[in-house]
């Protein structure tokens, strides 16, 4: 590379025979670096890439595109193209000219997304776009006939400056808008270049496929209508003006059937639920209309939800094969079911050894407002391409009905150009679609299908269309809308444009599309599914259903032995000690791993992370997988798990719960990114498709769940009433007043309470490693599934008497009661203690340095369902007992006290009366002084004890 070191005159550089083919990569390498650091290149080259157009202009694109493929241009056969091209002045000036053809077409590929046609009311807001004349770039119209390169503009490998405008026109100005070019993968934007480009904006739809396209629109609007009119008044949230979202999920799912695709999983808000719910996945006309008239749920054993929040799945006949369909369960909450689906299609592909993504496809249906304002959004888009939780590939469709409620200004709903922009993040292709044109619709969605199966990465359809009526049926629109809803009144519908095209093409008769429409609604009326490819599950075939029914078999409250004898302990220990060759561990680690061999020889008492360890070895052995997710899950935010193990020579992982023995169930740990609400609503979705991995989500403090609050409210604590789902999830929540602040100390205990109903979930505070190990086992061998939620501690972890034995892990189970451990004289016990969690141990410690043995201490490990019985009966063993009290170090109106008291009375001695010692009512969970902090505890522990807390304190 010599001899092109520096460079010459334009000229000089385009005749250079040193320059042709071979090396026109090496300079288009180089510019890249110019493009990226200018001050990564030489002088003399970075002075010659300045002087090429467009660089250092105001507002000028970066070129990069552009200048590669004049490189491309001018070094391939100079001399032959200077003799074809007619007109040409002279080769410098013809050589500059290129350059800026090629620009042109560039700018094209950049900007013209912002001047297509792809709002159907016309009310868009086109901008003028200097840099899309010809003009701009030094062109004009005597420039119109003369050959150029085309680059690679899929129109052939020269053309006339008209024809090259023209393609350019037909492609990037019609009903797509196409905005690719920010990704940064050179072979990706060349594949969406050809697809776009090669038909020339021409949508070579078959006249099958029009047809069925056509029937589908009549599906979308029949609907609507026999809706409006048999039920007026009642809120449907109509699809109307977006119905072309019909035709574009059919063409999804017939497309993914050619693709060998398995499974579609659909997450949508309430906005055309229905009418996907009926016309897309197969429910049946008769069911909707009972739900319409307040006659179904009446076998439904729960709350139930309102209709246009229900879930359905079936199988349909796609393409080469049969593709089974999910629509999930939503709340009103619109983004949040977005995560739920990456969950649960990341365990569908788990469970079917689907780790390409080949036969399992996530589908999201947002809406254009909740997608720019709704930050989960943006959370699972960060998730996407994870390994812990990459789906590989989502489609998503934005149903872009330019209003949200009645906020419809762009200024007031978001800050970006398009709703869309969000996706740009992870260099996602967008495509801006005009709703009234579903050729292009469906040109656009098969694009799209095959770029997710290609790529396995994100893509974006915006359909950018319209809602006929206000948010809800009843509401009036015109009230804030008045021009957009004038317009609408005047616009007729998708399926008529659509009709009328295909008539006056002569793809119809003029009576075939009501004869279609006619047809449709004889179906409703009848009640039947509409849907003609259904197939029956057993005709299907589906070889990964996962048979629900054995979870209901026991109460969550079942005793259960969930014990491992003492060899197998010592046995699973042996394996996990195991290392690779010239391992080095980190000296604290070291350490931990030196006491752990220890533990297992019975040297040591056993503490949390040796107990947690145990518990997962022994699962996944037993082939129950777990999936433990986290922001610092693997090390442990506490440094007590190291369920990763990093070498301090270079830094490798090493997991020993991957390699327990041959043939275990999978262990995956994973450190996940900076999100709450979109994780733990990804591993809810995980949770409640795959009933047999132990799948827990840890906070990194307990009080940092409530930003995925929704998750908790909508999801966790009220699934399986709302929609029958089934859910097993754990959630860690590390909780303790340990003088943090009021941030990191509590896990706000009583909201889980406060949710607690209806035997919906379990909450449970375990106070040793024996505890916990049995906690986690019971979860997936008891044939129940219900969300658990820990308590988990903090300062618990390396406390000297929140230990355990290996015979407490090698007998029995999980005990929601812990009775007295110290031996008091029962008959002498006037006064029982009961309490959860860290306290106790303060308790304790204080009562044995005080000598008291007239008080016993009784732990409560379960607090829902509240284990009465067995609370009533360790009551009963202290027949003289004067006084009851329950003992929180959180305030009175926080923890559990008010929650459950009804059911501490319930199992009291008849007569007995009970007492609350905590910190007073309180608006924060904890306070910020070290020394305020140590004087309550103290206060609470000595009131507990019936100790002077005055005297029985030393300030610090």
């Amino acid at each position: 590379m010599d001899d092109i070191t520096r460079p010459k005159g334009l000229l000089e550089f385009w005749e250079d025979s040193q320059l042709a083919g071979h090396n026109a990569a090496y300079l288009e390498d180089l510019y890249e670096q110019f493009l990226t650091d200018p001050s990564r290149v030489p002088e003399h080259w970075r002075n010659f890439f300045q002087t090429l157009p467009g660089n250092g202009a105001a507002g000028a694109e970066p070129s990069h595109a552009a200048v590669r493929e004049s490189f491309r241009a001018l070094t391939r056969a100079p001399a032959a193209r200077r003799a074809e091209a007619p007109c040409e002045p002279g080769a410098d000036l013809y050589a500059e000219k290129q350059i800026r053809v090629l620009q042109l077409i560039n700018a094209y590929r950049f900007r013209a997304h912002q001047v297509a046609d792809i709002d159907p009311l016309g009310l868009r807001e086109i901008p003028e776009l200097a840099e899309l004349t010809p003009g701009y770039h030094g062109l004009g119209e005597q420039d119109m006939d003369t050959l150029f390169d085309t680059g690679s503009l899929a129109i052939g490998e020269r053309a006339t400056l008209r024809e090259i405008l023209e393609r350019l026109r037909a492609v990037y100005c019609g009903s797509v808008g196409a905005e690719y070019m920010h990704i940064t993968e050179t072979r990706e934007k060349r594949w969406i270049q050809e697809r776009l480009e090669r038909p020339g904006g021409r949508f070579a739809l078959d006249v099958a496929l029009r047809r069925r396209i056509l029937q589908r629109l009549t599906a979308a609007e029949g609907l609507e209508r026999y809706l409006h009119t048999r039920y007026v008044g009642q809120k449907r949230f109509s699809l109307e003006g977006g119905d072309a979202l019909i035709p574009l999920l059919d063409e999804l799912i017939q497309r993914g059937g050619s693709h060998g695709i398995k499974e579609v999983s659909i997450g949508m808000a309430h906005r055309g639920r229905l009418n996907v719910l009926i016309n897309i996945v197969g429910k049946t006309a008769a069911e909707l209309f009972e739900e319409f008239e307040g006659k179904a749920g009446r076998d439904f054993n729960g709350s139930g939800d309102v209709k246009y929040h229900q879930g359905f799945s079936s199988d349909l006949r796609a393409g080469k094969g049969i593709v089974h369909v999910n629509l999930a369960f939503n709340p009103s909450h619109l983004e949040i079911v977005g995560p739920v689906v990456e969950g649960s299609v990341r365990a569908r592909q788990q469970r079917s050894g689907d780790d390409e993504g080949k036969y399992v496809v996530p589908v999201l249906i947002h809406g254009d407002a909740a997608f720019a304002g709704q930050g989960v959004v943006m959370e699972t888009f960060n998730m996407s391409q994870s390994r812990g939780f990459s789906t590989k590939g989502t489609v998503h469709i934005v149903v872009n009905n330019q209003i949200g409620f009645t906020t419809s200004s762009q200024r007031d709903a978001r800050s970006t150009l398009y709703c869309t922009d969000i996706a740009k993040m992870v260099n996602a292709p967008i495509f801006h679609v005009n709703g009234d044109d579903p050729d292009a619709v469906v040109a656009i969605t098969q694009l799209a299908l095959d770029y997710r199966m290609t790529y396995h990465k994100d893509v974006v359809i915006d359909l950018v269309c319209y809602r006929r009526h206000g948010h809800s049926e009843a509401d009036e629109p015109t009230a804030t809308q008045p021009v957009m809803y004038r317009a609408i009144r005047n616009h007729p519908t998708p399926r008529a444009l659509y009709a009328e095209r295909l008539v006056e093409e002569g793809v119809f008769e003029a009576d075939v599309p009501q004869q279609i429409m006619d047809a449709y609604r004889e179906r409703l009326d009848r009640g039947e599914t509409v849907v003609d490819e259904l197939v029956s599950r057993e005709e299907a075939g589906y070889p990964w259903a996962v048979n629900w029914q054995p979870y209901l078999a026991q109460a969550c409250t079942a005793a259960l032995d969930t014990s491992v004898a003492v060899d197998r302990i010592r046995d699973l220990w042996r394996r996990l000690d195991h290392l690779p060759e010239g391992f080095e561990l980190n000296p604290n680690v070291a350490k931990i791993i030196a006491n752990r061999r220890k533990m297992a020889a019975g040297a040591l008492p056993i503490d949390w992370g040796f107990a947690e360890t145990l518990a997962y070895a022994s699962l996944v052995e037993d082939d129950f997988p777990v999936r433990l997710c986290g922001q610092d899950s693997g090390r442990g935010t506490f440094f007590h798990r190291h369920a990763v193990l990093y070498c301090q020579k270079d830094g490798s992982a090493y997991v020993p719960l991957r390699n327990v023995s041959e043939g275990q169930a999978n262990f995956l740990v994973i450190n996940s990114l900076l999100s709450e609400e979109a994780v733990l609503a990804f591993e809810y979705g995980y949770a409640t498709t795959d009933p047999k991995t132990l799948v827990i989500w840890e906070a990194q403090f307990g009080d940092f769940a409530n930003n995925a609050q929704v998750v908790i409210d909508q999801f966790i604590s009220a699934g399986e009433q709302k929609w029958n789902r089934l859910c097993g999830l754990v959630m860690f929540l590390p909780h303790g007043l340990e003088g943090q602040g009021p941030e990191h100390s509590s896990a706000r205990l009583e909201r889980y309470l406060q949710l607690c109903a209806e035997q919906n979930m379990q909450v449970c505070v375990p106070t040793t490693p024996a505890q916990i190990f049995h906690l986690l086992r019971r979860q997936v061998m008891l044939e129940c599934r219900k969300p658990l939620v820990v308590m988990s501690p903090k300062s618990l972890l390396r406390h000297r008497l929140a230990v355990s034995t290996l015979e407490d892990l090698s007998e029995g189970g999980f005990r929601p009661v812990i009775g007295e451990v110290d031996s008091l004289d029962d008959k002498r016990v006037r006064r029982v203690v009961l309490c959860a969690g860290k306290v106790y141990y303060e308790l304790l410690e204080k009562r044995r340095e005080q000598e008291i043995g007239d008080i016993a201490l009784v732990r409560v490990e379960r607090l829902y369902p509240f284990p009465e019985s067995l609370l009533r009966r360790e009551l009963a063993r202290y027949p003289n007992t004067g006084e009851i009290v329950w003992c929180q170090e959180e305030p009175q109106n926080q923890g559990a006290w008010f929650q459950i008291q009804h059911h501490l009375r319930a199992t009291l001695p008849e007569g007995t009366p009970l007492r609350y010692v905590g910190r007073p009512f309180s608006a924060a969970p904890a306070v910020g002084y070290a020394w305020l902090h140590l004087q309550q505890q103290h206060r609470v522990v000595a009131e507990a004890l019936d100790l002077d807390p005055e005297t029985a304190y030393t300030q610090p």
